[in-house]
């Protein structure tokens, strides 16, 4: 099977919708959950945030994962998220500890989806390529 052939599997782009959202899905509960004001002891306390940043890493989370479900944006949404997740890895967790508690193997799959849609970009079930307009490096 050449690749154009794989890359025309209507499968194919049912099952890089599915990897988006479940990606999206993920980071969108994530980041809801970041608006709970029991959050700000956590990030004040635990990893040593401003109050302040309670929105706005909320938001880098919600958001991305929005627009990825929709198929928007998405190399930049999945940058972001990576930049996340880099964070999470390395602030949060410390990269102690791939399993176990405070592991970060969630985090690790998180990051490694999330460049696999950067290098892959929207796929053919997206916004981005319903409308055709979109430059490249929008998409």
């Amino acid at each position: 099977m050449t690749q154009a052939a794989f890359k025309e599997n209507k499968l194919h782009d049912i099952a890089f919708w599915g990897l988006r959202a479940a990606v999206g899905v993920t980071f969108i509960v994530h980041g809801s959950a970041k608006f709970n004001p029991s959050f700000l002891g956590f990030l004040t306390e635990t990893v040593g945030f401003p109050p302040e940043m309670q929105i706005p890493l909320a938001l880098a989370e919600l958001v991305p994962g929005i627009l990825l479900i929709a198929g928007v944006l998405t190399r930049i949404s999945s940058s972001i998220l990576s930049i996340v997740m880099l964070g999470a890895i390395f602030h949060v967790k410390g990269a102690q500890s791939l399993t176990g508690q405070g592991g970060y193997e969630l985090d690790l799959v998180l990051l490694a989806t999330n460049l696999t849609i950067i290098v892959a970009g929207p796929g053919r079930v997206s916004v981005s390529h319903a409308i055709k307009r979109i430059p490249r490096f929008l998409q």
